[in-house]
């Protein structure tokens, strides 16, 4: 708008000042330095923001997620009688009837994103007279409105979303702090840190400047006061003549100090420009910590708390006589104090891209960053078709995927134009750097480390290696800042505790596993602070009183107060949020600790005040042997008199550690995450004790290994397992692991041999003898510790990379372009164009009804799944046409529409679609080949009847086809429909080409993907998985339903078939059907393994 009215007013030949800025018509010098001394940020977009606020028609609400706009206002107008209150307060419309009534200004602060509808009179003005009174009805009653009442809204969310009808009724101000804005406050902030004189002058010489031209105004109304009432002949006016005389003498003497002050001012400028590069870095650092709240809300952080900790950096940085190198040494401290304080509050998984985002930051700051490669190293080949060359049959090393990312890649001007024809023609080199274990720690082929800037060799390895991407970004991060980025803070609650305030409580984040009570009361003991001076509470229902005298016993007698579980009683956080606001100068030594889980319901006053600790279990097989044996004591291997319940001790520790560290391999690890924590190991070591004790007074010399295994695996264990092809896993590392085979003499027992041989220590010994054998273990794992293929670990490393780029791609400015030279909105318009063209008109399911008549139950499922389809597509089709509407402007942009643009520039599938169809993993582009292949199946489906290969990825629920098979089959052999299953076979065959003829019952399934092993073909029977190969298709497998009791199976493993490779959740969604796979292994093997079969993978 503005520039559409620069260009009109320049075309008319208008004259204007220069430079022209819009604001200088609507305010002056004098009013600005006026708000600044209120405390209104000096830069131009907060400049803006207060002409919005004081002259708008409509009455203001302020995005204020930096509490700056609350701070101005609340200064502003105290001396005014200001009013503030909040819509949960009971009796703010007593407060806000008396403010209307006599004018005075009222403050609703903390607003969220819905108005009380109570106050729509008040927000519309709807006022009306009553013989000379002017009124306005609240509620039931009249209430007379003075013309000086103003009303405020201010909103600590960063992000809110308003209905029409607020913005209808209010002036949405947009209060949060631009870079450049927090650049300029934090250069105040650093001059007066190191240069106070110039810091002080600086401030005189504004105020000066002020009064100034405060004063200059005044004269100015002065003489037009006195023009304006002057009689008569002015020239025989005397009085007015001398009146003139000296208003212009002080005006010239005026005039010349603004010109002497705006002189000095420019040099003290000058001499402040050379710490912008501190304040720049840590503008920076805050905009990195800001965002992170984009991830998960409980990051949030207040502008306050950064300073807080950035006054921290400014006093620990090295000094230095020379200013160099003292400009050097904080801006050093600053990005790693920043970096120490945010990596505390945040989860591991989230800690390296904290590190490549700030790097980026740094390096877009600096000018160095190539945004179009940083979007094709998050994002890869966007586009909507399948590789435009093929793959040559010499580069089947690369994934399909990795192949299309390639040929994109190649297009990119620079030194990697036509990089395909590089790989192509030394392919042999490639395959070699390829194959490495760890091919970021060796030079490309063709000497392309020397050619290529660190951000372009990551593009290389999001093309062969996703696996080593992770690695990759770390060497990334070193090479532009250090190594001191890739190695977070070790927690340390004595340093937290160091860092804490009374009046900011201490929120610890869980994890499943981590409990922070015994630390936090450990160090309690540490500084003074136990008994009846460290208080605990576990939250629940009814618990709210209780905790509020706990808290008014604690900040006045100075306790320290543990609530744990606030997640569990989050509609009482707002209570406790008002009774932290209301606390007033708390004993000094009182602090409170809260323990939640992540939720989205923790109110936002508390996370921005807070110190945030996030608590993880440790990682690593001997790190959780070690945490549990530090917390037993020779007492307790001592309560049972049987000379093995120290050795069953320590398998059980053993155990413990295994269940946990395999939650790190994701699905192929456990279907379901579970929260196994010291409580189960404690409990089943009491159990222990109380079996084996019971052994040995009764003289048994077999140990009771049933009983324990159930109690163990199916009781304290077992209890949190949900799944039933978990349990399965959990009972197989029972049998693994317990049994009278720990003690044969003749075969000593191993837990595992895979790089390290981890053995039962021998003999009755102390807990010493125990501790010493922990400490003895690997500080890393091979994923065949715990009974999983090494390539586990590739899957593992694959995810988190995968988990990486998804949250740096929510994190990138939604303002920037595709990477191709063009707008956001014009890319998401050629996205949408283009799926738009390959929606599909609606299928006349009534017709095909009609012309299957009396359908057969494999007919019904085709009808069932074309209405499905239909829903899909018009939900596709007119989202896409609304969101190109609302992008020119011809419609309103919903929040709908504005997700489904996002999801298209980014390269996701629209959750809007995500709802209507097969549950899918799958990237947008990968997404629409396979929407355009189930469609080409519908319509052969339709024109041929029942394929005679069924490509089961292709159907809404796969399920039901299978069940229609079982119910023909029963129908036409008349057998009882509750007493059938079906029966698979793997065939020889790979195309479903190669088959001719359906089978007389059941039907060839092909799109089976083999996740945990390979398929040997040639003799029938799973293997052991190809290295670096996480996933295969199986062949085409036959599924012939048949009597259930006349199914006997031997030498064949069970293995779970599932819709994606996300495999089942917790409420058991995503499982198909089951199919028997031949092996020459124990089963044993396979489920440790994690086989399975999924219909859909994640490329």
């Amino acid at each position: 708008i503005y520039k559409d009215f620069f260009s009109d007013i320049t075309t008319r030949k208008l004259p204007l000042t220069d430079p022209f800025k819009l604001e200088s018509s609507l305010t002056n010098d004098a009013t600005v330095q006026k708000w600044v001394a209120e405390g209104l940020p000096a830069d131009e977009h907060s400049v803006q923001n207060g002409i919005l606020t004081t002259k708008s028609s409509r009455f203001p609400l302020c995005i204020d997620p930096q509490q700056q706009a609350v701070s101005w206002i609340k200064r502003r107008e105290e001396k005014n009688n200001l009013t503030v209150k909040t819509l949960n307060d009971g009796d703010f419309m007593k407060h806000l009837e008396l403010a209307i009534q006599f004018g005075n200004p009222f403050l609703f602060e903390s607003v969220d994103e819905e108005l009380d509808p109570i106050l729509d009179p008040v927000l519309e003005k709807s006022t009306f007279m009553e013989g000379t009174q002017r009124l306005i009805k609240l509620g039931d009653k009249n209430v007379e409105w003075d013309a000086n009442f103003r009303l405020y809204f201010t909103s600590k969310l960063a992000n809110p979303h308003y209905s029409p009808e607020v913005m209808g009724k209010t002036m949405i101000i947009n209060y949060s702090v631009t870079q450049g804005g927090l650049a300029n406050q934090l250069l105040n902030v650093v001059v007066a840190h190191e240069r106070p004189d110039l810091e002080e002058q600086y401030r005189d010489l504004v105020r000066d400047m002020s009064e100034n031209t405060q004063m200059i105004v005044e004269l100015e109304d002065m003489l037009l006061h006195e023009l304006s009432t002057s009689s008569g002949n002015i020239l025989d006016n005397e009085e007015l003549i001398a009146t003139l005389d000296e208003t212009k003498n002080k005006a010239t003497e005026i005039g010349s100090k603004l010109e002497q002050s705006k002189f000095t001012k420019d040099e003290i400028t000058k001499a402040r420009a050379v710490y912008t590069p501190v304040a720049l870095r840590g503008s920076i650092m805050y905009f990195a910590m800001s965002s992170l709240s984009t991830i998960m809300k409980m990051y949030e952080i207040s502008l306050t708390s950064f300073l807080t900790v950035f006054h921290s950096a400014l006093d620990n940085a090295k000094r230095d006589v020379v200013l160099e190198k003292r400009l050097r040494f904080m801006i050093q401290s600053i990005t790693e104090m920043m970096y120490d304080y945010t990596c505390t509050g945040i989860f591991e998984r989230h800690k390296l891209m904290l590190s490549f985002q700030m790097t980026c930051m740094i390096m877009a700051s600096a000018g160095d960053l190539n945004r179009p490669e940083l979007d094709f190293f998050l994002k890869g080949d966007t586009s909507l078709e399948g590789a435009s060359v093929a793959r040559p049959d010499d580069c089947h090393w690369i994934s399909t995927a990795g192949w299309k990312d390639l040929l994109c890649l190649s297009k990119m001007p620079g030194p990697l134009e036509h990089f395909v024809n590089e790989v192509t023609s030394k392919q042999l080199d490639w395959q070699r750097w390829y194959a490495l274990e760890a091919p970021e720690t060796s030079p490309f082929p063709s000497e392309y480390n020397l050619k290529l800037t660190p951000l372009q060799q990551l593009l290389l390895y999001r093309c062969f290696r996703q696996d080593r991407v992770y690695n990759a970004m770390k060497l990334f991060v070193i090479s532009v800042l250090g190594e001191k980025y890739v190695q977070p803070p070790v927690l340390d609650y004595s340093r937290i505790y160091a860092q804490s305030a009374p009046t900011a409580p201490i929120v610890c984040i869980l994890s499943p596993g981590a409990d922070p009570q015994s630390d936090i009361q450990t160090l309690g003991e540490a500084t003074g602070f136990s008994g009846h001076r460290f208080k605990f509470l576990a939250l629940g229902q009814g618990q709210g009183p209780l905790a509020e005298q706990m808290l008014e016993a604690g900040y006045t007698r100075g306790h320290w107060v543990l609530l744990q579980n606030c997640h569990l009683l989050a509609s009482w956080l707002r209570t406790l949020e008002k009774t932290l606001l209301a606390m007033h100068k708390p004993h000094k030594d009182f602090r409170l600790w809260l323990t939640t889980e992540p939720t989205d319901r923790f109110p936002l006053g508390i996370l921005q005040r807070s110190l945030k600790v996030v608590t993880e279990p440790p990682d690593g097989l001997k790190q959780n042997m070690r945490s549990l044996y530090s917390k037993l004591d020779q007492s307790m291997l001592d309560e049972c008199p049987h000379p093995s319940f120290k050795q069953v001790v320590f398998v059980l520790c053993f155990l413990h550690a295994v269940v946990l560290e395999r939650r790190k391999y994701g699905k192929i690890g456990w279907n379901v995450s579970y929260d196994f924590n010291e409580s189960d190991f404690n409990i089943s070591r009491k159990l222990l004790s109380l079996y084996l004790h019971k052994a040995y007074v009764d003289g048994d010399e077999v140990l009771p290994w049933g009983s324990l295994k159930y109690l163990i695996g199916d009781a304290m264990y077992g209890g949190r397992v949900s799944d039933d092809y978990d349990r399965r896993v959990l009972t197989t590392y029972l049998s693994e692991y317990m049994g009278d085979f720990l003690f044969d003499p003749c075969q000593p027992f191993f837990f595992s041999r895979s790089g390290y041989d981890y053995c039962l220590p021998s003999g009755d010994g102390p807990l010493e003898t125990y501790v010493q054998m922990v400490e003895l273990l690997p500080l890393t794992n091979s994923p065949a510790v715990f009974g999983l293929h090494p390539n586990a670990e590739i899957g593992y490393y694959t995810n988190m990379t995968k988990s990486v780029w998804r949250d740096l791609i929510s994190l990138q400015p939604r303002s920037a372009g595709s990477g191709g030279g063009i707008s956001r909105e014009d890319y998401i318009t050629n996205i949408a164009t283009d799926i738009e063209t390959k929606v599909p008109e609606p299928i006349d399911v009534a017709l095909i009804r009609k012309r299957f008549g009396v359908p057969s139950p494999t007919q019904v499922v085709l009808l069932q799944e074309l209405d499905r389809w239909n829903v899909l597509t018009a939900k596709m089709a007119v989202s896409l046409g609304d969101l190109q509407k609302a992008l020119i402007g011809e419609i309103g942009m919903s929040d709908e529409l504005d997700a489904v643009g996002s999801a298209l520039f980014d390269g996701f599938l629209p959750n809007m679609w995500r709802s209507l169809c097969p549950k899918t993993e799958k990237p947008l582009g990968s997404w629409m080949v396979h929407f355009m292949s189930r469609f080409r199946q519908y319509m052969d489906w339709i024109d041929k009847g029942d394929p005679t290969v069924m490509w089961l990825s292709g159907l809404g629920i796969p399920e039901s086809y299978l069940t229609a098979l079982v119910q023909t089959t029963c129908r036409l052999k008349n057998w009882p429909l509750d007493k059938s299953t079906l029966y698979t076979t793997v065939t020889q065959y790979r195309q479903p080409s190669e088959i001719k003829s359906k089978l007389e019952s059941g039907c060839y399934v092909s799109g089976l993907h083999l996740e945990g092993a390979s398929w040997d073909i040639a003799h029938s029977c799973l293997c052991q998985q190809l290295p670096k190969q996480l996933v295969e298709e199986l062949p085409i497998l036959q599924v012939i339903p048949i009597e259930a009791n006349r199914l006997k199976l031997q030498n064949t493993f069970r293995t779970p078939v599932y819709v994606t490779q996300s495999r089942r959740n917790a409420m058991g969604v995503g499982l198909v059907f089951e199919a028997d796979l031949a092996s020459t292994e124990h089963m044993s093997h396979w489920v440790l393994q994690g086989v399975a079969l999924c219909l859909n993978t994640d490329s």
